[in-house]
Order: C-alpha cells, then sequence, then structure tokens
C-alpha cells in the first residue's frame, strides 16, 4: 500500500486540514496504538471528512509516516540549533550540551516519541535514519578535529559508538524511566560515560 501523501496543501486552508489530521493521528496514536489507529477515527478527531482527509493521505501508513516525519524533523532542527556553536567549544561542554538537546529533543513530545519508538521496534520507520545521520556526521566532524585530544583513533567507529549509546539510553529511558529524562540525572551519567570512553576528565 502507498505510505506517501497524495499531494501535499498549498493554500492556507488545506494546510490547517493537514495540521489537523496531523495532529488528530498523533493523539489517536497515543491513545490507541498504531494497531487500533484507522483513518475514520483519526478523521473524526481532526473533525474533517474522512473524504478530506483521503485527499491528502492514501491510508493509515501514509499517516502515521507524515506523523513521523514531522516529529523527526523536530527533532533534528533543534539538534541542529542546539549543536551549531560546538566548534569553539571544549570537550566537555560539547558533551554536556549534546546530551542535552538529545534529552530535549526526545521532550517534545514525549507520548509521541514513545509510541513512534515502539513502531520502530515493530515496522521500523526510515524518517528516524535522518536523525542519527545528521548526529552522527556532527559528532565525526568534532571528534576529528579534536583527534589529539581523545583516546579513540578511529573516530568514524567512535561516533557511531557515542551515538549509539547515547540514543539507546534515552530511547530506553523515554520507554522505561521516563522520569530520568526530565531530572537531569540520567545526562549526568552519560556524560560520565562518554567522557571516560573518550579519555578526558570530567
Amino acid at each position: 500500500m502507498a505510505a506517501t501523501p497524495r499531494k501535499q496543501p498549498t493554500q492556507a486552508r488545506s494546510k490547517a486540514t493537514v495540521t489537523a489530521v496531523l495532529d488528530a493521528t498523533a493523539r489517536v496514536l497515543v491513545l490507541e496504538g498504531y494497531a487500533k489507529t484507522t483513518t475514520n477515527h483519526v478523521a473524526k478527531v481532526a473533525g474533517v471528512s474522512v473524504g478530506s482527509l483521503y485527499q491528502y493521505f492514501p491510508n493509515k501508513e501514509a499517516l502515521v509516516m507524515a506523523v513521523a516525519e514531522r516529529h523527526a524533523q523536530a527533532m533534528v532542527a533543534l539538534l541542529a540549533e542546539t549543536m551549531s556553536d560546538l566548534g569553539d567549544q571544549p570537550i566537555r561542554v560539547a558533551v554536556r550540551t549534546y546530551v542535552d538537546a538529545v534529552v530535549a529533543a526526545h521532550l517534545i513530545d514525549p507520548a509521541l516519541h514513545h509510541a513512534l519508538v515502539m513502531l520502530v521496534l515493530q515496522i521500523g520507520l526510515e524518517q528516524f535514519r535522518e536523525i542519527d545521520e545528521a548526529a552522527l556526521a556532527l559528532i565525526e566532524v568534532y571528534l576529528d578535529e579534536r583527534r589529539d585530544q581523545i583516546l579513540p583513533k578511529d573516530r568514524k567507529t567512535a561516533a557511531w559508538v557515542l551515538m549509539t549509546t547515547v540514543e539507546s539510553l534515552i530511547h530506553m529511558a523515554a520507554i522505561e524511566r521516563h522520569e530520568l529524562l526530565r531530572s537531569g540525572r540520567l545526562n549526568e551519567e552519560i556524560c560520565a560515560v562518554i567522557l571516560r570512553y573518550l579519555g578526558v576528565e570530567s
């Protein structure tokens, strides 16, 4: 089944309709889960007709993919904005800034992120590769510029290890220990792990 939108909205009214539909999809996905999410239910929550929904999205899969893409883009934008000034920062400061940014990105819409993480585990969502690729590129460049200050010699592998460590711990916290994301305790521990791996004093 096609999982891409039928057409893109161009008028203000059509853009508002698509936004309402995507917002409704996110709410239904969080409350009902993927299996119970239907286009009829989404249309009802959005306050639009099913026909209006189908003008832009051919099926449930396209709705969920669009919600995932929107969420991923918001996370990437936050990461990019936060990390754009890391070039001149000491390693300790850069590590903390990066960890804080990833945690903040996961707190944009925690309930939706939890639902999407569970969906990734079930069916996979290509949209979330964009986040990983963006983070990986930023980390690799930063490590390469500081190759004389860190222990790992293979910066490409080190960047992947660091990104995967941070993402895995935060994802699991989002699923099982959500209170850690808001307390700041997890941030401290992740930073300690990374700095020890890099051979930098905390």
